[in-house]
């Protein structure tokens, strides 16, 4: 069974190439980003569907800003696909029952500055210039159409050699993974458990794979990742003559204060490590700032900054606030100033065990496929696998990347494409 898949997946570099090309060309950028979503994607991708015989569910999410309205998501029942096919060989996942989802997003971001491509971001050039094969040129051909390419691929090597996957298989393409996932994953979830309680979307027993991250070898994991808390906070104080700063507040050098306070002193307060993450401590960082007064010589009444904090999973985020709210009160008392201040994004993820069967399902196709032994990891960037987590479902980030997400000149090697494509096969065999 493995020699016929990979055997189909060999010969499918002009399927991996198509693919690439035309969901390069359409465009799928939220409107926090100045486009207009993912609906041009999808209906391309629908209608490359029909035409190979999947069978597949949309789900739209309401979005007054994107084309008509909407924002789309893709559901393909790999199984229902091949329902006229021989089944697999492979035994059920350890017993685990449920559904495997291949979980990839329609959108990608804005090319950024377009000087610095070699070529029109939304066409892709081929390159063969890399000692690891031919590489694909174009925004979004890695992140995220590289694994949405290599699931689709996957599960075409079953349909068409007849064959069906050992245990459910589903792909879902979601929308607004970039921007919050609010129209993607979140409201997904929201929509099978609020307006259709007998529709779950996951069971929970499902396992998910999401190719939306990795390395250029394929070895790391990722089963977990820190808490995200993004702050935005405002100073006031009273603005004067810079010669006269008796007669101020400096809403500045107050806000300049408590930035480096925190960073500080939340770093101490919250200082162990865990070798699963890189960095393996608690950051606290000090990010965006925006300009007040706009002449040298003048005191700033007010003052306004950004803090990006991704905290250990071990320390909940609810631990975090009270020391921000000591070190603010002693600021404000010390500088005569009032500090408010707001959250801009607060996530809590739990983690996916390293001995769940996913991990060494996974593993085995790894070391199957590309020879290598896997490890898991924790990564501080916030990730679409946090609401299944939290869910108490179980998923992992895996896929061989080059790492060019927003990039220019963003690539994938077609070599990682159709390679990836086994791991994915192996998973939906069950070998």
């Amino acid at each position: 069974m493995k020699e016929t898949l990979f055997s189909y997946i060999d010969n499918a570099e002009d399927m991996a190439v198509e693919l690439e090309t035309e969901l390069c060309k359409r465009p799928a950028i939220s409107p926090e980003s100045g486009g207009k979503g993912e609906l041009d994607k999808a209906l391309w991708l629908e209608a490359w569907l029909k035409e190979q015989g999947f069978q597949y569910e949309r789900i739209d999410i309401k979005d007054e800003r994107a084309k008509e309205g909407i924002r789309p998501n893709l559901i393909v029942d790999v199984n229902a696909s091949c329902k006229n096919g021989n089944a697999g060989g492979g035994e059920n996942y350890s017993g685990a029952g449920g559904t495997l989802w291949i979980m990839s997003h329609l959108d990608v971001v804005p090319p950024g500055e377009i000087t610095l491509w070699e070529n029109d971001p939304w066409t892709v050039i081929r390159k063969d210039d890399s000692p690891l094969g031919p590489r694909l040129i174009g925004r979004g051909v890695e992140d995220n159409q590289q694994g949405l390419t290599s699931s689709l691929i996957a599960a075409a090597a079953f349909k068409k050699t007849g064959l069906v996957p050992a245990h459910p298989v589903k792909l879902l393409f979601c929308a607004d993974e970039e921007c919050g996932s609010t129209y993607g994953m979140a409201a997904l979830l929201r929509e099978r458990t609020v307006r259709e309680p007998n529709h779950n979307l996951f069971g929970k027993d499902d396992l998910v794979l999401i190719p939306d991250g990795g390395d250029s070898k394929g070895e790391t994991i990722e089963i977990a990742e820190k808490n995200l808390l993004w702050i935005e906070f405002t100073t006031k104080g009273k603005q004067a003559h810079g010669s006269r700063p008796d007669l101020g507040a400096n809403a500045h050098l107050a806000g300049a204060e408590l930035a480096v306070r925190l960073h500080h002193e939340l770093g101490e307060t919250f200082g162990e490590r865990d070798p699963l993450f890189d960095p393996d401590y608690s950051t606290f960082q000090p990010t965006k700032k925006t300009s007040n007064v706009p002449n040298i010589n003048t005191i700033p009444g007010e003052d306004y900054f950004c803090m990006d904090m991704r905290i250990l999973p071990r320390y909940p985020i609810k631990t975090v606030l009270p020391v921000i709210d000591r070190i603010k009160a002693e600021v404000e008392a010390k500088h005569r100033v009032m500090i408010n201040y707001t959250s801009a994004q607060q996530v809590e993820s739990r983690a996916t065990p390293a001995d769940s069967p996913l991990v060494a399902m996974l593993s085995a196709a790894v070391r199957e496929v590309y020879g290598l032994k896997t490890r898991p990891v924790g990564v501080g960037g916030g990730t679409v696998g946090s609401f299944l987590r939290n869910k108490g479902i179980h998923c992992v980030i895996w896929s061989r990347v080059d790492d060019t997400a927003h990039q220019p000149n963003e690539y994938a090697l077609i070599a990682n494409i159709l390679g990836d494509a086994k791991v994915m096969a192996l998973l939906m065999a069950s070998m």
